[in-house]
């Protein structure tokens, strides 16, 4: 996983944890949105996302 596509993470993990902690969205989307959030940040600071590694995804320009 590249840094830009942590760094996209990260900001929407950011934003779907203030979205539901401030109570904006019905109760079981609040939930959706905080479990995305957590997913989100886990594979950011992992860099890894099993997604990716299904389909054959790389975004980080690094071979390793």
């Amino acid at each position: 996983m590249g840094n830009t596509d942590r760094l996209i993470r990260i900001a929407i993990s950011a934003v779907l944890l203030i979205v539901s902690l401030l109570d904006l969205l019905p109760s079981t989307f609040n939930v959706i949105a905080l479990v995305v959030a957590v997913v989100l940040t886990l594979t950011s600071f992992m860099s890894f996302c099993g997604l990716y590694s299904l389909f054959g995804w790389n975004t980080c320009k690094v071979k390793a």
